[in-house]
């Protein structure tokens, strides 16, 4: 029974040893990511924003957990700014701005018990927040929410101060900025001239697949029937009121390629080798 206790000790001694070891590094590796405030991604949802579509709305949801036990959070403000990325003789960017500061009170607990911001806001309220009008804003362009959180030790917390860890680790997920670009996706047909461009980059046709056009309820598919590349023009009428473009599956999509260029000279989409299977949606801003 001696040598029992003896050996049951030394375990229990052997455990207690490594747990309180672990235990050390633990806390050495939460006291280097956990000295800041956190803002943990809980919801992004409805980006990007559609420019034919001002009402396109965004949420964004985060977490909030103080890791400087010493100091609490105070505030949390949003800062908003657009840049212009078209590369033209006009620069319709405006530079950061605040447009909201968000109280504790304002806080939510969350399904985790950690207290939770929520912001909605639409294209159009957000460009307005800026003095932006529609036509100041088009595809490519984009929107970028930036997040800073003070404590009651005076600090400040926010993309440009937290480590790798934080901004981009997995766990904490917490990047404080969020760019939102904007798309020109058409909710009516865009009439006019496209171009369909395909490549089979085996050289023997597409082997079944095609790429859909239905126009007013008629469909028509085009592919290639042999060789390594083909064109087709396609003709979308004044008098369209309904369109749906997409990628019909063939015996070798691993080999297909296509894109397709709207009437306004510019690639509207492009996919390849595998194109996502079913609806291809056209980005076409205005002129």
């Amino acid at each position: 029974m001696k040598k029992i206790s003896l050996y049951f000790l030394a375990f229990t001694a052997a455990i207690f040893t490594s747990c309180e070891s672990d235990d050390k590094i633990v806390d050495e590796v939460l006291e280097g990511i956990t000295s800041s405030a956190i803002l943990r991604t809980r919801t992004l949802e409805g980006a990007p924003y559609n420019a034919f579509v001002p009402e396109s709305a965004l949420t964004i949801v985060v977490e909030a957990q103080n890791g400087r036990p010493d100091s609490e959070i105070t505030s949390v403000d949003l800062y908003l700014s657009f840049a212009d990325n078209q590369g033209d003789d006009t620069d319709n960017s405006v530079a950061e701005q605040l447009v909201r500061t968000f109280e504790p009170s304002e806080f939510v607990t969350g399904s985790r018990d950690l207290p939770e911001i929520t912001f909605n806001t639409t294209l159009e309220e957000s460009a307005t927040a800026l003095g932006l009008s529609e036509s100041d804003y088009t595809g490519g362009d984009v929107f970028t929410y930036r997040y800073e959180v003070n404590l009651s030790d005076g600090t400040s917390w926010t993309n440009v101060n937290g480590n790798a860890n934080i901004t981009g680790g997995s766990y904490f997920a917490s990047p404080y900025a969020y760019n939102v670009s904007v798309s020109c996706i058409p909710i009516d047909p865009v009439p006019g001239e496209y171009t369909l461009d395909m490549e089979d980059s085996y050289g023997d046709g597409w082997n079944g697949a095609s790429v859909r056009v239905t126009v007013d309820g008629v469909a028509t598919d085009y592919t290639i029937t042999s060789g390594s590349a083909g064109s087709e023009t396609i003709i979308i009428p004044e008098t369209a009121t309904t369109w749906f473009w997409e990628y019909v599956s063939g015996d070798w999509d691993s080999e297909v390629t296509f894109s397709i260029t709207a009437p306004n000279g510019e690639v509207a989409f492009s996919d390849g080798p595998s194109p996502s299977i079913g609806e291809i949606i056209l980005n076409i801003c205005p002129d």
